[in-house]
């Protein structure tokens, strides 16, 4: 209790939150639970025996934070400082009593709360004992039937704190996780994403698929399973999946054995913003887990015997879209995710023609642009995770040296993007062309040549473009 009552005190947020509001409060669930664990406290959880508005009101004023309403249904509502540094959630209290409220919660371990200036922990379903156990209790038998998004937390929690989920709780996900499809999209999207970008996904998946949550919320996932695949496989499409996300977190620990000289830049460009609060690293792992997604409807067996996939690639690409529609993730994280599907055979396809032309090399970059990079990385994963009994490891060192020399082409790709040494108005005033698409293939074929070192200069640009057009 010592180190929870140090972590609230040196907590700004908890400072804040006791001159704003007084003694009327609890801090409770997850800022308890970090403060156990030493972690530092960004979220802030508060149930307050006043209005949560003028609570939330309160707040605000003091951290100079936003306030807006969470829940009409349940009175919550959030505070978000201007820094996005920490924000507050500020719920009033739902039962006679803390203890009350309490039981309400979802794991124990999210059922502790401590009075404001206290130093004792309201423990009354044994979180402090579990989470020095690292386990994961449901609080009640009702738990999950009053929240089905608890399903997916469990999940969530389970792959973010290291958590072994208690049996029982595991059996009551199971007979809840139908309900997951009645829980609004952002919100199941929400402990999705989270859930990825963990620390240990992997355990996280198996523990949604054990509880029926893939086939309920992500049915294209489950439709993987018992796909089979032809003898450069060792999995069905679902395992072959599952170690795509392996190995590509594997890469992320470490790029360098993949990539290199150019290992640093391609970590830190993954590191860039992309949407819906996803780094384009964290992005690319729920690539992974979608990029297959195409093969159940276009397995096919030739008469020879040959499993084929033909056209997976296009389908997963739609399929990726509709996924990201269903779910409501943003425009851009749809259409990266979409991009990484429709391209992740084109650099597989490229091993056999190397030494690659710098137009073989201009083409890749061209065609998967803007994520040349990001697909790049996936296809190297993606090839680690193939090694049946009919797979060379000579196949799969020449796969890797052609990812280490695209990744270094993507890299300066995106620092300074190819440029035709003429513009379109240069090209429409002195070769007389009417403004149009043929302009624009002109432009295309000028950006090529310039990149390939074909045309150095507006003279060799001009030469060209009239060749072009037979001029």
């Amino acid at each position: 209790m010592t180190r929870v009552a140090d972590s609230l005190a040196r907590s700004v947020p908890v400072a804040l939150a006791r001159e704003a509001l007084g003694q009327k409060h609890w801090v409770v669930g997850g800022t308890v639970r970090d403060a156990l664990l030493g972690l530092p406290i960004v979220d802030l959880d508060l149930v307050v025996t006043s209005d949560a508005r003028a609570a939330a009101k309160a707040l605000a004023d003091a951290s100079g934070g936003h306030p807006f309403e969470l829940s009409e249904e349940f009175g919550g509502w959030r505070v978000v400082t201007p820094d996005r540094a920490w924000q507050a959630d500020i719920t009033p209290l739902r039962a006679d009593t803390i203890e009350g409220d309490l039981a309400l919660r979802d794991f124990t371990l999210n059922a502790i709360a401590v009075a404001s200036g206290a130093v004792d922990l309201i423990d009354p379903h044994g979180g402090a004992r579990d989470l020095d156990a690292k386990v994961l209790r449901a609080v009640g038998e009702g738990s999950f039937r009053d929240d089905p998004l608890r399903t997916m937390r469990m999940a969530r929690l389970a792959s973010e704190l290291a958590l072994d989920v208690d049996a029982h709780t595991r059996e009551l996900a199971r007979e809840q996780a139908g309900a997951i499809t009645g829980v609004s999209p952002e919100r199941s999207f929400y402990e999705l994403r989270r859930l990825v970008v963990s620390a240990d996904p992997l355990t996280g998946l198996r523990l949604m698929d054990e509880a029926g949550l893939i086939a309920a919320l992500l049915p294209e996932l489950d439709a993987l399973k018992d796909v089979e695949q032809n003898p450069y496989h060792h999995h069905d499409v679902w395992g072959h999946t599952i170690e795509v996300l392996e190995q590509l977190i594997a890469i992320e620990r470490d790029f360098e054995p993949v990539f290199g000289p150019h290992a640093e830049g391609v970590a830190r460009e993954l590191e860039r913003p992309l949407a819906d609060e996803l780094t384009r690293r964290q992005a690319l792992r729920l690539g992974a887990l979608l990029h297959d997604v195409g093969k159940p409807a276009t397995r096919a067996v030739t008469p020879e015997g040959r499993v084929m996939f033909v056209g997976h690639d296009e389908l997963g690409a739609r399929m990726s879209r509709e996924i990201s529609r269903r779910l409501r993730a943003s425009a851009g994280l749809s259409e990266f995710l979409a991009q990484l599907a429709q391209h992740h055979l084109r650099l597989g396809f490229l091993v056999h023609q190397r030494p690659l032309s710098r137009r073989d090399v201009y083409r890749y970059l061209r065609a998967c642009e803007p994520v040349e990079l990001e697909v790049t990385v996936l296809t190297v994963a993606d090839r680690l995770a193939t090694r049946g009994e009919r797979t060379r490891q000579e196949a799969i060192d020449d796969h890797v040296a052609l990812v280490r020399e695209l990744a270094g082409e993507a890299l300066a790709w995106r620092a300074d993007p190819p440029r035709p040494p003429v513009s379109g108005n240069e090209l429409i005033e002195e070769l007389g062309v009417p403004p149009g698409p043929e302009i624009g293939r002109l432009l295309e074929e000028l950006r090529e040549a310039a990149f390939a070192g074909e045309v150095h200069s507006r003279a060799d640009a001009l030469a060209l473009a009239r060749t072009s057009l037979r001029l």
